[in-house]
């Protein structure tokens, strides 16, 4: 073969994804026309909270949980509460369970509103980011930062501030909030449900790319709501488990190009979990308004196009405040405000779903309530195979693009998923080789 006929090689190299929140890298080689390697890569250091667990007491959990991430806080307190409260045999009130699901649908406003806008919409209106889109649409900004100020309202009330929230605890709040004081927000939440409908509007309009992917998907359900805080873990495979059956299905491996572990499910292998997830198992639980803006903007009853998922996060933000709404309007202040916890030995399991997707906890504790044992899986962990996978789909539909063109398309595909690996990046360095 002549040197004329030798496929060419194409590599991307994203060494530090913009628009993410945590530290990661992006590889991909091409030769001719087949896809030879693809890397999501998180080299962002081991944070080892689950040996920071070992030796505390059962009732720290929540609180230290929840520095894993400041943008979804509520995630890992209630799977955390959910995990204690089942080793010590506690079920907790109606009224405060709904306000553990009223401190969860604040954080997915605020989480959803804040990928959504600031960080993915950028990609498809072609601003570097939210900073350069404010300067010629300073409206779409500041509606979607009042937006994501309402949610953050919420966790700030029930949860006693709005980062790394303090007044939830195992068994209930530390304190309830009265019924006034959770009167106070409906005007703003009634403002923040007609501008998400207004939101998922104007994002339903965006250009997406044509790809879709037969997922394995994987969420929460719980009969008669959206599955929020609660439920047991199902699939579109079949799969119908409790929480505490997790590890008997899904497995996680160490590969030398993370820090964070990549998760299959049993005689299934990849599966996705989030938005798209929740959606194609529970879309009839949505709110009445929610489903008929869903149906409005052409969703259908199964999103498989990972791009559109900007779409749904837009749907269930809709729906958070409309069941903020719901809950805060049927709300009684409990007395006493917490079902005090009694350590037993055992072994405990939570799952809730986080607005990334499925965050599952396990602990062990001895019967002075010390931690003897933790795990913690975090849904980007478990969605990384599938983002490797999109990324391959996606580069085999793109060859005819430019390195920048594909380098930016490869990037928009991970975004689709707001991989939260721990904090904000601040800047992107790309390089782009070619042989």
């Amino acid at each position: 073969m002549s040197s004329s006929d030798t496929p060419t090689t194409r590599e991307i190299r994203t060494d530090y994804l913009a628009r993410v929140e945590g530290e990661g890298g992006m590889f991909v080689r091409v030769r001719g026309d087949e896809v030879e390697e693809v890397q999501f890569k998180i080299f962002e250091p081991p944070r080892f909270f689950e040996a920071l667990l070992r030796g505390r007491q059962f009732t720290e959990a929540p609180d230290i949980t929840a520095r894993i991430c400041g943008i979804c806080p509520i995630a890992y307190i209630a799977s955390s509460c959910n995990a204690m409260e089942a080793v010590c045999g506690i079920e907790l009130p109606e009224q405060v369970r709904l306000l553990r699901r009223l401190a969860y649908c604040g954080e997915w406003i605020e989480s959803h509103v804040l990928h959504a806008a600031m960080l993915h919409a950028p990609d498809f209106l072609g601003y570097a980011g939210a900073v350069e889109l404010a300067r010629d649409r300073r409206d779409l900004v500041e509606t979607a930062l009042r937006l994501k100020k309402a949610g953050n309202t919420v966790m700030d009330v029930v949860g006693g501030r709005a980062v790394h929230p303090v007044n939830l605890r195992v068994g209930g709040t530390f304190r309830a909030p009265s019924r006034p004081e959770l009167q106070a927000l409906v005007p703003e939440l009634e403002w923040a449900r007609e501008s998400a409908v207004e939101f998922t509007r104007w994002v339903a309009t965006f250009d997406f790319p044509d790809y879709e992917q037969d997922y394995a998907f994987v969420a929460l359900r719980q009969p008669g709501e959206y599955a929020i805080e609660r439920g047991r873990i199902v699939s579109s495979t079949g799969l119908d488990i409790d929480v505490s059956e997790y590890e008997q299905h899904f497995t996680e491996s160490h590969v030398e190009r993370s820090n964070a572990l990549h998760s299959t499910l049993a005689g299934v292998g990849n599966y996705l979990v989030g938005p798209l997830a929740r959606y194609a198992l529970n879309s009839g639980e949505l709110s009445p308004l929610a489903r008929e803006i869903a149906a409005e903007v052409g969703l259908g009853d199964v999103v498989r196009n990972p791009f559109r998922s900007i779409v749904v996060r837009a749907v269930e933000t809709v729906y958070a405040a409309d069941e903020a709404l719901r809950i805060i309007a049927q709300y009684e202040s409990p007395e006493p405000s917490f079902i005090p916890a009694v350590p037993r030995a055992g072994t405990g399991h939570g799952c809730t779903e986080a607005p990334r997707g499925i965050c599952w906890h396990r602990y062990e504790i001895d019967g002075e309530g010390s931690i003897l044992d933790a795990k913690i899986v975090p849904p980007t962990s478990q969605n990384q195979k599938t983002i490797e996978q999109d990324i391959v789909g996606v580069v085999r539909r793109s060859l005819h693009l430019t390195d920048e063109e594909l380098a930016h398309r490869c990037e928009l595909t991970i975004r689709n998923y707001d991989p939260c690996i721990s904090c904000a990046t601040h800047f992107l360095r790309l390089e782009v080789e070619r042989a």
